[in-house]
């Protein structure tokens, strides 16, 4: 490599002078992931994940080529123009392989603002790499290509492959403990192919050129064998192909793929030259083989079974709508008579048919609130029915937060005060509007109202302070009390359909369990965000909604 001495290489980079291992290494690798990347590229190339594969594997073959032309040929001025590429193709890599991640556990791209990080962790290599501070030049006389490379730019693109394989790691472990259970498995396995082959490829890499450049190895040819953790990466792509069909791509083109990876690691027996290359193939052969034929006969029975679940499925989901319409009827109905009711008693209460008894009049008041608040339970229960179908509409138009907050509250205070509860209500910037765009009756109905009097009836005795302020241009509103509190346990179902805490029923026995479920996709509908917190039992809660970039006045 890189000696006069040596003869020049016949079609580019073949030459009979050089280990067996270099083509074994090379050629196979370079086939299996080119024809994996084009083979996924080409049966969904719409997909930005089959695209971001077919990069990496089309990255990866550039190295390989570029590679074997530098160990082959004996002209210090090509080989400086081929070698100035290593880093460079490693760095895009290394790279390619986080955004690939990304875009495999969001099913989305990434944002723009972590394409500016991965650009600048670029922009050095990609400045460098044709430059003096990359490689210094090669001396053929002297038949090696150590001590050329300058070792910060190579250390700092070795270091690219380093941080890849930690944020992998990192941002794949923090996922899979948010997973469902199916996708932990496709995390665990997309995880070891893709560790597999970062840590090979850049550790030997590495390795082979510092272990040689200090005389501890005679060449580098420890490098070679990081190669096939590419052909171990696409097994694994191999396997997501048929078992998850996360690329998008049938079942019969996935079983086709298969059996061409077979019949290609099977060729290399054709023309391997030792007993180790010829142990090595038929090794990777019947462990290809072996996975293949497991795969697909999985497959298969998945389908059988899928096609008898969707069956089922239709069926459920044709009875269902037949109980939902039901449901819907009796639900409207109910809410109807119940609403008629409130009216009466309403009136009554009220004295607009003449003074009641005294005895008969707290009676009648109570009829009244136990009307009013079995019509907003009907209401609720229709109003989730309907966000889960996706049937519920917005109104946005400019209306005054503060103005809002302010009425719900001054609704809320006969509630506050039949349980001798302080209620308050209080705004930054007291002369100035809280303009905003949105669905005024749905926010101040099942929003403000709802968390006010949640906390109402949660505070056995104390105080609820409802508050209003503006910050980075975002609308703040929090209601804090001292009731009750909140458990860890009772958070995770705080804002779930029908989500109730351990003990809040013994408390609020009319609670459906959906106010804060509605709330909460009421608020994400327009934007915003609400949260809960609190330090737990029996020291109270602070619910917080926010509203960002809604301003308008």
């Amino acid at each position: 490599m890189i000696c006069y001495l040596f003869p020049e290489p016949t079609y580019l980079f073949f030459s009979s002078n050089l280990p067996g291992i270099l083509y074994y290494s090379h050629i196979p690798a370079t086939v299996v992931a080119l024809l994996t990347g084009l083979f996924v590229f080409w049966n969904g190339r719409k997909f930005l994940l089959n695209q971001l594969l077919l990069i990496i594997a089309v990255c990866f073959s550039l190295w390989t080529l570029s590679n074997l032309i530098a160990w082959t040929n004996i002209h210090s001025n090509f080989i400086l123009f081929i070698w100035s590429f290593f880093g460079l193709l490693s760095s895009l890599i290394s790279i390619f392989c986080i955004y690939f991640i990304y875009v495999f556990l969001d099913k989305k791209d990434i944002t723009f603002r972590l394409k500016t990080v991965f650009l600048a962790l670029l922009a050095p290599v990609l400045a460098l790499a044709p430059t003096s501070f990359s490689l210094r030049g090669f001396n053929i006389t002297r038949c090696d290509a150590f001590g050329f490379e300058v070792l910060p730019f190579e250390l700092y693109y070795t270091s690219l492959g380093v941080l890849a394989m930690v944020w992998i790691l990192v941002l794949l472990v923090y996922r899979y403990r948010r997973a469902a259970s199916e996708l932990k498995k496709q995390i665990v396995l997309m995880g070891i192919g893709i560790e597999f082959f970062l840590f090979s490829f850049f550790t030997m890499g590495f390795l082979g050129s510092y272990l040689t450049s200090i005389g501890i190895l005679p060449d580098s040819e420890l490098e070679m064998y990081g190669l096939f953790g590419m052909i171990v990466f696409m097994v694994y792509i191999g396997i997501f192909l048929v078992r998850f069909k996360t690329f998008n791509v049938g079942l019969i083109a996935s079983q086709a793929l298969v059996v061409a990876l077979m019949v290609l690691i099977g060729s290399q027996l054709t023309f391997v030259r030792s007993t180790t290359n010829f142990i090595l193939t038929l090794i990777a052969l019947v462990l290809t083989a072996a996975i293949g034929t497991i795969l697909i006969r999985s497959v298969k029975r998945e389908i059988a079974q899928r096609e008898l679940l969707e069956e089922l499925t239709q069926k459920l989901e044709e009875t269902n709508e037949r109980q939902e319409v039901l449901i819907h009827f009796i639900g409207h109905e109910v809410k109807g008579f119940l609403t008629k009711d409130a009216g009466a008693f309403a009136s009554l209460c009220d004295g607009d048919f003449g003074p009641l008894p005294d005895g008969l009049k707290p009676f009648v008041c109570n009829a009244l609130e136990q009307s009013r608040s079995g019509a907003r339970s009907v209401t609720d229960l229709l109003t989730a029915s309907n966000q889960k179908k996706g049937t519920i509409t917005y109104a946005k138009e400019p209306f005054d937060l503060k103005a809002l907050a302010a009425e719900i509250t001054e609704k809320a205070k006969s509630m506050a005060e039949e349980k001798k509860l302080a209620l308050t209500f209080s705004a930054d910037e007291a002369g100035e509007p809280y303009t905003m765009s949105g669905d005024k009756e749905k926010i101040g109905d099942h929003v403000l109202r709802n968390i006010i009097e949640n906390s109402i009836h949660y505070t056995l005795a104390g105080s609820v302070a409802v508050s209003l302020k503006k910050e980075d241009n975002k609308f703040v509103f929090t209601v804090k009390d001292t009731g009750i509190g909140i458990t860890e346990e009772d958070k995770k179902r705080l804002f779930t359909e029908g989500g109730h805490g351990k003990d809040s029923q013994k408390v609020n026995v009319h609670s459906t369990g959906y106010g804060l479920y509605i709330a909460k996709n009421i608020v994400v509908a327009h934007g915003g965000t609400i949260t809960a917190e609190s330090e737990g039992e029996g020291k109270g809660a602070t619910f917080t909604v926010e509203f960002p970039g809604q301003v308008v006045g």
